[in-house]
C-alpha cells in the first residue's frame, strides 16, 4: 500500500491532513523531536506540536527517552479503534438525522400518507427506485412478473448478479410474459439458467416484488397501467405481510416453468422444454417461436411424446408425464 493510500485511510478515520502526515512520517523516522519532525514536514513547529498533541490524546504517539523530550509512534490498534468507533457513531447519527428529515418532508408533501407504511413513486423515479431496491436485496426476492415492464422488458443484469452472490429468486410469470418472445429470450431464460425458480399462471392481479420480506413494490398490471403510471413502496406492516401471503398462495397454485437441469432418459432436451411450455398454457405457435423451431418440428416432437405416452390428448400426456417423473 502506498503512502498516499495510507494517508487517505487515516483521513477517513478522522485524522486531519497534518496529523496523518505527522504520524506516517514518524513511522519512517522512529523516535524524534518536535523541531526535527517540523523540519522534515517543512512546517512551523507550533503546527507540528498541535498535530502531535492530538495524536497523543488519541493514543497514537507517546513521549520517549529518559527526559521525555522525544516522541515516538506506538502500537495503533487502540487509538485507531477509538477513531473507527467515533466514525461509526457519527454515521449512525447522520443516518438518524437523514431519516428524521425525510419523515418531516413526507409529512409536509404527503400529509395524507400513512407514515412509515406506503410511499408513492411516479414518473422517471420509478425505474431508479426499482433498481436501487433490487440491487440492495440480501437474501430473497419474490416477484409477480407481468407486462407492461417499467424497465422496457430488457435483460436484468442485477438479478443475474444477485443470483451469483446467493440471493434466492422465486418468480411467478403471467402467461402474457412467457408469450412475449423477446422478453422470454432476453430475460426469462437467462435468469432461469442462472438459478431462478420460475412458475407461471394464466394471469396475475398486480405487478409485485417483495425484497427480503422487508419491502414490497406494487404497481398496476396490464389493464390499469396506462391510467395509473405509479408505484407503491410498502414497508413492514400488515399490508406487507398480506402481499407476501398473496405471493405464497399464487406460488403454490402456479405451474413450474422450469423442471431443473435433469432430463429423463426417455426424453430429449427439446422435448423436456416442450413439456415445460405446454404447462404454461401458451399456444403451439408461441412454443415454436420461443424454442426457435418450426411448427412442423414441434408437431413431430409432440407426436413422438404422444406415442411414448400412448396418449391421444394432452391431458393424457400430462398424466403420463407426471407418473413417469417427466415433470
Amino acid at each position: 500500500m502506498s503512502e498516499d493510500d495510507r494517508s487517505a485511510h487515516l483521513l477517513r478515520l478522522g485524522l486531519s491532513k497534518s496529523e496523518s502526515v505527522a504520524y506516517l512520517a514518524m513511522l519512517d523516522t522512529g523516535p524524534t523531536t518536535v523541531p526535527a519532525l517540523a523540519r522534515r514536514l517543512d512546517q512551523a513547529p507550533l503546527d507540528t506540536e498541535r498535530a502531535l498533541a492530538r495524536l497523543s490524546r488519541l493514543g497514537l504517539v507517546a513521549s520517549h527517552g529518559p527526559d521525555g523530550s522525544r516522541i515516538a509512534p506506538i502500537e495503533p490498534s487502540i487509538g485507531l479503534g477509538h477513531l473507527a468507533n467515533a466514525r461509526t457513531a457519527e454515521l449512525q447519527q447522520a443516518h438518524l438525522a437523514a431519516m428524521d428529515a425525510y419523515r418531516t418532508f413526507r409529512r409536509q408533501v404527503h400529509p395524507q400518507a400513512v407514515d412509515h407504511l406506503v410511499e408513492v413513486v411516479t414518473g422517471p423515479q420509478i425505474v431508479e427506485r426499482i433498481m436501487q431496491v433490487e440491487d440492495a436485496a440480501a437474501t430473497e426476492v419474490l416477484r409477480f412478473d407481468t407486462p407492461p415492464w417499467h424497465t422496457g422488458g430488457t435483460p436484468n443484469p442485477i438479478e443475474i448478479r444477485n443470483l451469483e452472490r446467493g440471493v434466492a429468486y422465486r418468480i411467478v410469470y403471467s402467461k402474457s410474459a412467457v408469450e412475449n418472445g423477446d422478453y422470454y429470450a432476453c430475460n426469462i431464460r437467462p435468469c432461469i439458467a442462472a438459478g431462478e425458480q420460475a412458475r407461471v399462471l394464466q394471469s396475475l392481479p398486480v405487478k409485485l416484488g417483495v425484497f427480503d420480506q422487508q419491502l414490497a413494490i406494487v404497481s398496476m398490471a396490464f389493464g390499469d397501467a396506462e391510467v395509473n403510471d405509479s408505484m407503491l413502496l410498502v414497508h413492514p406492516s400488515s399490508l406487507l405481510r398480506a402481499l407476501t401471503g398473496l405471493f405464497e398462495t399464487s406460488w403454490r397454485s402456479a405451474y413450474p416453468l422450469h423442471f431443473g437441469e435433469r432430463v429423463p432418459p426417455a426424453l430429449r432436451p427439446i422435448q423436456r422444454r416442450i413439456l415445460e411450455l405446454l404447462g404454461s398454457g401458451v399456444t403451439d405457435e408461441t412454443i415454436a417461436e420461443l424454442l426457435g423451431i418450426s411448427r412442423r418440428t414441434l408437431s413431430r416432437q409432440l407426436e413422438q411424446l404422444n406415442r411414448a405416452a400412448d396418449a391421444t390428448t394432452r391431458f393424457q400426456l400430462a398424466l403420463y408425464a407426471a407418473r413417469k417423473g417427466w415433470i
